[in-house]
């Protein structure tokens, strides 16, 4: 089935990919192996991953705190913009502004 991110979701993968980014070296890349990993299993079944609400979805991530909510239409899966559980602790606010004192502050 196709998979069809919104430009939500494509924004919010920038803003996450960002904020692992600045967090340990590499994480950003394995986000992203694991984020490309979940869309071809969204692609491939898509009907595995639990319906929350309705007709959205859920699918969630395997080492990231992190998930993705989608809709099937017209045979090919919509992706909304994803988020994080544990990890949404404001990160847009410390990279909106590439300001990362913030995101250094919070680590210490």
């Amino acid at each position: 089935m196709r998979v069809v991110l919104t430009a939500a979701a494509t924004a919010d993968l920038d803003l996450a990919t960002r904020w692992y980014d600045n967090q340990v070296e590499g994480l950003a890349a394995r986000f992203l192996d694991e984020y490309e990993a979940l869309l071809t299993r969204l692609g491939d079944n898509p009907l595995q991953f639990p319906a929350i609400r309705g007709t959205t979805h859920r699918a969630g991530f395997r080492h990231f705190p992190y998930g993705l909510f989608f809709r099937l239409r017209d045979h090919q899966v919509g992706v909304n913009p994803g988020k994080g559980t544990k990890r949404d602790i404001g990160f847009e606010a410390m990279l909106g502004s590439g300001n990362t004192e913030k995101l250094e502050a919070s680590r210490g």
